[in-house]
């Protein structure tokens, strides 16, 4: 069926008007100047006829117009525009060069530049890669994610952590892209970084909201990262030293201006720096390291083919070795990802890329024991594979319309829990595992960013979404549709309505902070995730000044949202008879409903001397299951009512960059007891005797879920960077300073029995005072 539904896109879109009388079309690859990287999301315009268009993740463009003598002004943000005069008379070809030091200066009106009042897309944020490098971060380590968590409608998790939740939904409900591969675990240091080196991205891109049809999978957010292809003229590179971590990146030439490579590599040493100070019978130690490579091969002006891949890995061990006993004991997970693309014009409005994809997600948990000749080792697996294959076109039949449509098919390969215990006992060993689970994942789509007047755009689309596991197969349809509405000058009203469905699940163990999170797929007894969400908000761009600013508000249903029953986790495991039926996960977890509505702030400056941004949220996240709470709805843990970010850059001159960041968040919502009254002990099991102790708090009263508010969490960085050229580089020093007024935030909370008092108290566990943090990098 898929195929068959392509087939007929293909029959349309290729034979429907390709050749319109007296209209021509002139299209080609937009790159960057010294480079030849290629430049997403270049605005070309036609002031003449006032039309346009804009690049695509590939750096191309298309644009049919009449015959006539044709002024094209190409702008991007951070490059100095570029004018092209033609006589369109036939087919052309132009390859565009744009550089942030272009010797042609052109003037450009603020109708030839990128505008957010003229895009049909709502709740979408572009962070330039220049920003995220130059935003202070927690001991020096840019990190992604971490900027992310400062735009509105996103909340971070707990205290340094780099998990994110947008607009109600979790971190599972993220469909998190590189190079259009899906990453199962984006965390690092059990959350505290992400996996994502800034010196290998050029573009990142957040969807919260109106989802055209091409993306599917998850609820809740889109964030779409792209490497960098790798300079095709000569050899740079990038490297540095933090407190925690160094890095290093190389790209250059292989054939050029025609094949070049990039290569990217982090590690931490604290483990190294630890090692010489511990003691000789203890050793402890923990690393992570990631690596991004890529190569691509520009065949003609027709073909390219790319291949990048992600190789990531977080490991923890303990060595402890005594006269009379050793023990062992280690966490390892990580993530690899491999993506294939094949970019092939058939004409000049007609542009396809073939994927293959493959990423791969393991995590391991092991501990050994041994005294004199009794041993005990216990070892957990966990694994999720994919491989996938998506075949995508973009059509570009004239200036009002831009078509994309396309088909993914994923097979998912699931282990999602394997437990292994032996021992010197062999009466107490056991195996067990939930049976490896193949499923298949696919879609078609198509959508049409559609100017209809000079006023109104509209983005149509839709998605049908198809999984299938163990005989069960599920099949919906997803309609999708934005519509912007100018009412002014640089002013316009937007509206957005997307349907998702989520077919796999992350069950998140409760009380434990570590990456053993379970992904496991729809079933028949646990059916997929789906939501629906409105949006409306306002956007206006003050061109004189750089600035734009939106207003969103949104509202978001959600259901069979997935929550561990209450005492159950990964770590349950039952005996040899009733293990089957324990360890399933399926009779772990219960399916509830979700709410999310609230409204949203931006004010963003991307160019200039000073940039930035000002970011509110005022929101509500509700969950309801009928077994946890009474069946009545409590407020999820991420509810936040406000959330404030304030981002500034000050480029001084060339040699000093001043940056800082102010957040403020409502605390988390979290359980804790109202009451404890002390209970007898049952000291002799088996039997009908109790005895023994009282003491005071023995047994807790928790009344209704989530009704507890932690702190508010609030806290300012500033960072400076000094810049000096040098002969062959360009050195940086980084000054930052996280947590600059040392604010105890709240990372848990917990109760404790004082005597003196007779009654227990409230205790607060804070993770990080100010730290300051000093790295250097060098850019040849």
């Amino acid at each position: 069926m898929p195929m068959k539904v392509l087939r007929l896109f293909l029959l349309l879109f290729v034979f429907n008007g390709l050749h319109a009388q007296n209209k021509f079309t002139i299209s080609g690859y937009i790159n960057e100047k010294g480079s030849k990287e290629n430049l997403p999301g270049v605005t070309v315009y036609v002031p003449k006829l006032k039309v346009g268009t804009t690049s695509n993740n590939y750096g191309f463009y298309s644009i049919t117009l009449p015959k006539d003598s044709v002024e094209l002004f190409f702008t991007y943000v951070d490059f100095k525009a570029k004018k092209l005069n033609v006589f369109l008379d036939k087919n052309l070809t132009h390859n565009i060069e744009m550089g942030a030091e272009d010797l042609q200066e052109v003037e450009v009106t603020a109708e030839q530049t990128k505008r957010v009042s003229e895009e049909t897309q709502m709740s979408t944020i572009d962070i330039p890669i220049e920003q995220i490098k130059q935003i202070p971060a927690l001991m020096g380590e840019k990190d992604v994610l971490k900027v992310i968590q400062l735009m509105p409608g996103v909340q971070k998790g707990s205290e340094g952590s780099a998990g994110i939740y947008v607009r109600g939904g979790g971190p599972d409900q993220n469909l998190i892209i590189l190079d259009e591969a899906p990453v199962y675990n984006a965390n690092h240091l059990f959350g505290f970084f992400s996996v994502f080196n800034g010196d290998a991205l050029k573009s990142v891109e957040l969807i919260k909201g109106g989802f055209p049809a091409r993306y599917g999978g998850r609820l809740s957010s889109v964030i779409d990262l792209q490497m960098k292809d790798g300079n095709k003229e000569k050899i740079h590179g990038e490297a540095g030293i933090g407190i925690i971590s160094s890095r290093f990146t190389l790209e250059g030439p292989i054939i050029k201006n025609k094949c070049s490579f990039l290569v990217s590599a982090r590690r931490t040493y604290i483990d190294a720096l630890i090692y010489p100070f511990l003691p000789k019978d203890e050793k402890a130690g923990y690393y992570f390291y990631d690596m991004n490579a890529k190569i691509n091969y520009v065949f003609n002006d027709k073909d390219r083919l790319y291949l990048s891949g992600y190789f990531g890995k977080d490991k923890f061990y303990f060595k402890s070795k005594r006269s009379d006993s050793e023990s062992k004991a280690g966490l390892d997970w990580g993530n690899a990802t491999g993506t294939l693309r094949w970019n092939h014009l058939f004409n000049s409005r007609l542009f396809s890329n073939l994927s293959l994809i493959f990423t791969n997600y393991k995590l391991g948990i092991e501990s050994q024991e041994k005294y004199g000749s009794d041993y005990y080792n216990l070892n957990y697996k966990s694994n999720i594979r994919d491989i996938g294959a998506k075949y995508s076109f973009d059509f570009m039949p004239d200036p009002k319309h831009y078509i994309k449509f396309g088909i993914n098919s994923t097979w998912h390969h699931f282990v999602p829990q394997a437990v292994v215990l032996k021992s010197s006992n062999p009466s107490n060993d056991f195996k067990n595992s939930s049976p490896a689970i193949d499923t298949y994942e696919g879609g078609v789509f198509i959508e049409d960013d559609w100017t209809a007047t000079s006023k109104l755009k509209m983005n149509i689309g839709f998605r049908l979404s198809v999984f299938s596991s163990r005989g069960d197969n599920f099949f919906n349809p997803e309609p999708r549709a934005a519509v912007r509405y100018l009412l002014g000058n640089n002013f316009s009203v937007k509206g957005s309505y997307a349907m998702m469905n989520q077919y796999l699940h992350l069950l998140s163990n409760t009380g434990i902070g570590l990456p053993t999170d379970l992904w496991v797929p729809a079933t028949n007894k646990v059916k997929p995730q789906q939501s629906q969400q409105v949006a409306l908000g306002l956007a206006k761009d003050l061109t004189d000044k750089n600035l734009t600013i939106t207003v969103e508000g949104y509202y978001k249903w959600m259901k069979n949202v997935l929550n561990y029953k209450e005492g159950s986790s990964f770590l349950n495991v039952g005996s040899n008879n009733d293990a089957e039926e324990q360890n399933d996960w399926q009779n772990k977890v219960v399916s509830g409903n979700g709410l999310s509505y609230g409204a949203e702030f931006l004010i963003q400056k991307k160019v200039g001397k000073f940039t930035g941004w000002i970011g509110y949220t005022l929101s509500w996240t509700w969950l309801q299951f009928d077994s946890l709470n009474f069946g009545e709805k409590f407020p999820a843990r991420y509810d936040r009512r406000h959330d404030i970010s304030l981002v500034g850059i000050y480029k001084i001159n060339d040699h000093i960059t001043l940056s800082s960041t102010w957040v403020y968040g409502t605390g988390n919502a979290i359980t804790l007891p109202i009451s404890s009254y002390a209970a007898e002990q049952h000291t002799t099991p088996g039997t009908s005797s109790y005895g023994g102790n009282y003491w005071p708090g023995n047994v807790n009263d928790y009344g209704k879920k989530n009704s507890f508010r932690m702190s508010p969490y609030h806290r300012m960085d500033i960072g400076i960077q000094f810049h000096k050229k040098l002969k062959r580089c360009v050195r940086t020093f980084e000054f930052s300073v996280y947590n600059v007024y040392s604010r105890q935030n709240p990372f848990f909370y917990y109760t404790e029995y004082d005597p003196a008092l007779k009654k227990n108290k409230l205790m607060q566990v804070s993770l990080f005072p100010i730290l300051p943090s000093v790295s250097w990098s060098y850019k040849f």
